[in-house]
Order: structure tokens, then sequence, then C-alpha cells
């Protein structure tokens, strides 16, 4: 199956960040920590020139912690000032702050020598469809300033939310890019419910996320399923069937219905906390 999908409302979301780039101090752009990699847009690094960026780790409970680890040190070194924290806590988020007014200290400096006083620091909130950016918006705000869902594509339209006295976000709505060069990144977008599953085969998905993990966590399916070692993702998603009692008429297993189980499981965190890529 090829993963691709980018819906024509996304080349009219880069118009409008190339028209409102010029107003932005800091670019925060929000990762899913299972693909922190895959998860990046590679059109914001050519957007964002000029400005400080912020790399945010949404969902990293989700995540491996030790690839966690290795990421945040990886965004270190590409001077990208990573943050993972909780995105849904208020109380959490409140570390935030400080941090961007440390990462803008040059320009608040830049604005005290031109006279310019509580001129408020505005920062675009980017990020891949279904990453947590409304979600970020309104735990930062304390309010629901943002139309949050579990579903890709939620944020039609760019909107302004002022923070405090401090700080303005502007919350953009989730973008892709056109092509996808590597399948493992379109694969990667996919498994993580960025893409929506109406234009996916829900059964080869499943089949990849179980070629993934067979052999990253080995014994992880077998432990959640109650399976035996099997090396067979067909077999694999066959056993998930039977013992979760997804069946057809007679008794035949019902390997949608598993493989929609499956997702849910994998992106709900219940099979466990798994990274889908680490740093090269």
């Amino acid at each position: 199956m090829v993963y691709q999908w980018y819906p024509g409302h996304m080349t009219k979301t880069i118009r409008q960040i190339e028209e409102q780039i010029r107003l932005i101090d800091l670019v925060i752009e929000i990762v899913d920590a299972r693909i922190p990699m895959s998860s990046r847009n590679p059109d914001l690094d050519r957007l964002s020139l000029g400005r400080e960026r912020m790399i945010l780790f949404g969902k990293p409970d989700l995540a491996d912690p030790a690839a966690n680890e290795k990421w945040m040190a990886y965004y270190r070194e590409c001077g990208m000032h990573p943050f993972a924290c909780d995105l849904r806590s208020n109380r959490s988020l409140k570390l935030l702050a400080p941090m961007i007014r440390e990462v803008c200290k040059a320009k608040i400096e830049r604005d005290r020598r031109k006279g310019i006083q509580n001129r408020p620091i505005r920062a675009m909130v980017a990020g891949i469809p279904n990453v947590g950016k409304s979600t970020f918006i309104n735990s930062f705000s304390g309010s629901a300033a943002a139309k949050t869902g579990n579903k890709p594509g939620v944020t039609k339209g760019k909107q302004w939310i002022r923070i405090s006295k401090e700080v303005e976000l502007l919350d953009t709505p989730g973008l892709l890019w056109p092509k996808f060069e590597d399948q493992t990144v379109g694969l990667n977008i996919a498994l993580v419910g960025s893409m929506p599953d109406e234009i996916l085969r829900i059964e080869e998905l499943a089949l990849d996320l179980i070629r993934v993990l067979l052999p990253r966590y080995p014994g992880v399916l077998a432990a959640r399923y109650d399976l035996q070692e099997e090396a067979d993702p067909l077999r694999v998603l066959e056993g998930i069937a039977l013992r979760r009692g997804c069946l057809k008429k007679g008794g035949e297993a019902d390997s949608e219905k598993a493989a929609r189980l499956l997702m849910d499981d994998f992106r709900s965190g219940r099979i466990g906390r798994i990274s889908l890529e680490l740093p090269a």
C-alpha cells in the first residue's frame, strides 16, 4: 500500500504561513514523540528561516522513554530547543513560558534597544495533523481556545490566541507535504493516526505495524494478546482475532476487526510505550 495524503486545503495553509511568517518571532513545531523525525514537516525549515525554533514532543507518554531521551539529545545538538511534557497539562506547560522567553531573549533585547516594551512574543504553532497542536494551545492558554479532536484535520483555519501579556500563539491547521519520498515516513504517519483511516486499508496497515514490532519490540504482541511467538504477521493478526473474539459467522477470524483493535491498542499505548524510529 502506498501511504500518501495531501488534501487541497494544505496548499492554502502553506500560502497563509508564507504571508504570516514575517509577523512571527518563534516557530513551535509539535512532533509525535513516537516518530519525531517522520512527523517533522520539511517545508517548515524553509518557511521558518530566520526564526527561533522549538520542538515540542506530543504524546511522550506513548513513546519509549529511552527513545525520548535520545531524541531530546539529538534535537539539542541541532539547536532546536526540544521540550517534552504532557501537552494536556496546564501545570507542566507552565515550565514552557520561561523557556520561550529564554529562546527569544535576543528578540526581547532588540525590542528594548528600540524602546519597544511589553510587545508579546508571537509564536506560530505548527505540525502534522492530529499531533496535539490544539490540545497544547488549550492547555497552555487554560481555555478551549482552539478546536480539538482525535481525527486529522480538525483545525480548518489560522487563529491567534493570546496566552498572556508576554506570548501570543498562532494556531495553524495540520500540514503535510505533497509527496513522501520515503514510504517509511508515510507508513509512520499513518500508524500514529495522522492520516484518516478511511483512506487506508486497515488490515494492510495493521500487518505493517506487526512487521515493525516483531523485530523491534519482540514479545510485546505475544504478551498483550496471549499468543505463541510467531514470525508471520498474518498468523499474528489471525491469533489476535481468535484470542479477542474477532470472529465472523462460523467462527472464522475477522481480520479487519482484529486490525482495528490492534491499531487502537497501539495508538492508545495499551500495547506498551513504543517508538517507531530512533536518531541515525
